[in-house]
């Protein structure tokens, strides 16, 4: 195929649970992120954090109820640090595989904040699961002091959970799009961002995790992607999810997939991010793709072997549907 603009985003859990298994994980990543590099395409990679932020606010918290630090780490500081150490790992497992490949393309990772209204109802309704598992009497435990909620997340145990505002602006935008342009190969907005207000021109960090599927969604839309690649754990989207008659989606329009979104096919806290960047995207870009498939099938979805791929038709771009 044409060789294309790709928004590639990764999902947290795919990274794994420790800085060991990132570093397994992300060799095997890299791979695949270098086919398509030698396939032609230009990629900017987006990842999640809920694993990793959720991590690194629990060690903060144990290390300052012991004494071992003297203030609390706000969960915009601990967002900051998952982005600094998963890009990291991403940009040697790349440039180690490129290298083995004998492709010379720089690798970085743009420390990226991401602009939310203060005003969002999302704050008042925390909703995105960040860290480890827990038992129900673990997590009544942890969330007695009042400071955290938790919520049983799909049959897995209780996670903890925190405002997730929409992404307004992506602050660095100008430096990505600029490295993209330059030929980078281009980590940014991970974990959907740091997320930051702005009034009267002066930032601040705020307790929250954007969802990384948002705010690859927004970066796709400004550097005008050809393709948002949205991976998650299977290789395409189905409806009747479960049940005698699931059926798994291959081409669909706009219209179709608002349609079953509509009538509830798809979970609030797993699929539906994915649905819904999807569907924004191909509105505000007609002419490019969403794609909804699994890490181990990207390349192949990226030539339309494989996935959920998604396009604008006239009667969602009309608001008929």
């Amino acid at each position: 195929m044409d060789m294309s603009r790709v928004v590639m985003a990764l999902g947290g859990n795919a990274l794994g649970n420790t800085p060991e298994e990132q570093k397994l994980k992300t060799r095997w990543i890299a791979k695949v992120i270098a086919d398509m590099v030698e396939d032609g395409h230009h990629l900017v990679i987006c990842h999640g954090n809920g694993p990793q932020v959720g991590m690194i606010q629990l060690s903060m918290d144990y290390a300052a109820a012991s004494d071992a630090i003297s203030a609390d780490v706000a969960l915009p500081e601990c967002g900051a640090m998952s982005q600094g150490y998963i890009g990291y790992h991403l940009q040697n497992g790349i440039t180690n595989e490129l290298n083995v490949r004998g492709i010379d393309r720089p690798v970085a990772a743009v420390l990226t904040r991401v602009v939310v209204n203060a005003k969002d109802p999302a704050f008042q309704n925390p909703t995105k699961p960040i860290g480890a598992f827990y038992t129900r009497e673990e997590a009544e435990r942890l969330s007695a002091s009042g400071h955290t909620t938790f919520v049983e997340d799909s049959g897995r145990g209780y996670r903890r959970v925190v405002a997730s505002p929409l992404p307004v602006e992506i602050q660095e935008m100008p430096v990505i799009r600029r490295m993209m342009d330059s030929g980078y190969i281009t980590i940014a907005v991970g974990g959907g961002g740091i997320p930051i207000t702005k009034e009267h021109g002066i930032c601040r960090g705020t307790a929250a995790v954007i969802d990384k599927d948002f705010a690859a969604e927004k970066l796709a839309e400004n550097i005008q992607a050809d393709i948002l690649l949205l991976l998650t754990a299977v290789d395409a989207v189905s409806v009747n999810f479960g049940k005698k008659n699931q059926k798994q989606l291959g081409r669909v329009t706009g219209s179709e997939l608002e349609r079953y979104a509509k009538e509830g096919q798809f979970p609030a806290g797993s699929m539906l991010p994915k649905v819904q960047a999807a569907l924004k995207f191909v509105r505000h870009n007609p002419k490019g793709k969403a794609i909804i498939s699994s890490l181990e099938r990207a390349r192949e979805a990226v030539e339309e072997g494989c996935g959920t791929i998604i396009s604008a038709d006239e009667e969602m771009l009309s608001g008929v549907s």
